[in-house]
């Protein structure tokens, strides 16, 4: 096992740490602008070598989901000119970059914010948000309450920017949050493998994909 998930709880444990009754599955930004060859991102010449195996876990973990009866929620990035803050272009300009050409990742209703890898099933949970933060001026805490559950099991895009932050407001709002460390990515291992590290250090539990499948399974 992984160095990062050597905290994680035996799988007898987590079974009742994430038992179906109590627990959603949040898939975070996994979308065309971030994961795909012909995403913004990846005409910019990111290196998406590292996403691919994310998406594929989370995947495997959004199947187990259902077949278990835990709700998925997916939440995206869908900005718009409107939601372009000043700091939010100041930002981009003092870096080097051009607001008016540079912006607009995961526009919606553009092909690079649809969802790519995992996809919503009908009647599945879709959150909006502008920011990093599912949380942010977001309805995902009201979401999350409506089903009921206190605990997350959480996969995505970025380790470091979306999930994290996501994370960190999900543990302010005192939830339990577990994260998928395989079904999530960074653009750079050790940026992903610092992350992870700070959030296991602060506010989650480090587990991986087959952990939370057999945890599931098990509860079933």
């Amino acid at each position: 096992m992984s160095a990062l998930v050597a905290s994680a709880p035996a799988s007898d444990g987590l079974a009742a740490w994430i038992t179906p009754s109590r627990t959603a599955l949040v898939i975070i930004d996994m979308q065309v602008d971030f994961a795909a060859p012909e995403g913004r991102l990846g005409q910019w010449g990111v290196d998406l070598a590292t996403v691919p195996p994310a998406l594929a876990k989370a995947e495997a973990l959004a199947d187990a989901a259902r077949r278990a009866g835990v709700p998925v929620v997916f939440v995206g990035l869908f900005t718009r000119p409107e939601t372009d803050s000043p700091s939010w272009r100041e930002r981009m300009r003092r870096r080097g970059g051009d607001p008016d050409s540079d912006s607009g990742l995961c526009r919606a209703g553009e092909s690079g914010s649809d969802f790519y890898g995992p996809k919503p099933l009908p009647g599945e949970a879709v959150v909006e948000k502008a920011r990093y933060s599912g949380f942010h001026d977001a309805p995902l805490d009201g979401v999350l309450r409506g089903l009921g559950v206190d605990t997350l099991v959480v996969a995505g895009l970025t380790t470091e920017c979306c999930v994290d932050c996501t994370v960190r407001d999900a543990f302010h709002l005192d939830y339990h949050v577990f994260v998928a460390t395989d079904a999530c990515a960074a653009y750079e291992a050790e940026v992903h493998a610092a992350s992870l590290k700070a959030l296991e250090l602060n506010c989650a539990i480090l587990v991986e994909t087959d952990q939370v499948i057999t945890a599931w399974e098990e509860a079933a």
